[in-house]
């Protein structure tokens, strides 16, 4: 995809060759890519440091969670409301994962920079998102014995050319040395896009869409498994994969995402 906003077509032109450059030339020295090609801010393309970076005024813009939360699906609350105190959510309806964690809300300050990260090829961003991740999620990354991302269909795979979870999945396996299973799980049925549907149409959507791949069942027996997303909305996606993990003898899921929505009712 080409990169968003407004510059004449033959800059973009330009800039969407030196980056595939970028991606490409492993032998090439960094300062010397960054002179033909300055890191650019993800979200304002304002130059910056080093690739990844955010400028100033988009990291203000982003609204981080820290707690106090609610210690199983990691929604943040407006008041704290004690030690142990559940979500609504929760005490209406157990999760199958044990606990969620997430870096930010998805708002539209976070929006600009979760979608082209998924969508406009900024995979440049994997490794920053991933260090935020596992700030957020230390002692998930402590505990697990595997981290898994959520899949893709494989015909939108072919489309988009890469799983941003898988992504993020594999930088999380760089920065804390666990073992990483990018194609784990499969999802077998090409499921629409879930951005317009409710939370009973996201479930609907998403029901029997997941399975283990053949012969990977001994891989989660027994195991503590660390889901990785990019959004979580609903939890339809990640509640669907905790489920088959669990089924196929997970002794604990957990689920690490780069941003989630928060709905002002809740909590």
């Amino acid at each position: 995809m080409r990169p968003t906003g407004r510059w004449p077509a033959a800059r973009r032109a330009v800039l969407e060759t030196l980056a595939q450059l970028r991606k490409r030339a492993d032998s090439v020295s960094r300062p010397v890519l960054d002179a033909l090609l300055p890191p650019r801010c993800l979200v304002t393309n304002a130059a910056v440091d080093l690739p990844g970076q955010l400028s100033p005024v988009a990291w203000q813009a982003i609204d981080f969670i820290d707690p106090p939360i609610c210690p199983c699906c990691g929604l943040p609350f407006e008041v704290d409301p004690g030690p142990g105190a559940l979500c609504g959510a929760c005490l209406r309806a157990q999760p199958a994962y044990t606990r969620a964690r997430a870096v930010m809300r998805y708002d539209d300050g976070s929006r600009p920079l979760v979608l082209r990260f998924k969508h406009a090829d900024r995979t440049e961003a994997a490794p920053a998102f991933a260090r935020w991740m596992a700030r957020a999620g230390a002692a998930q990354l402590e505990a697990c014995d595997l981290i898994v991302p959520v899949p893709l269909h494989r015909w939108r795979l072919l489309r988009r050319r890469y799983n941003q979870s898988a992504l993020l999945a594999l930088q999380l396996g760089r920065l804390s040395g666990k073992p990483v299973a990018p194609d784990l799980l499969r999802r077998r049925r090409n499921t629409p896009s879930q951005g317009r549907l409710s939370r009973a149409q996201r479930q609907q959507n998403v029901r029997g869409a997941f399975t283990v791949a053949p012969g990977r069942v001994s891989e989660v027996t027994g195991n503590g498994i660390l889901l990785i997303d990019d959004v979580l909305t609903t939890g339809a996606t990640v509640e669907a994969c905790a489920r088959v993990l669990k089924r196929a003898g997970a002794a604990r899921v957990e689920v690490l995402t780069l941003a989630r929505a928060v709905r002002p009712q809740q909590g």
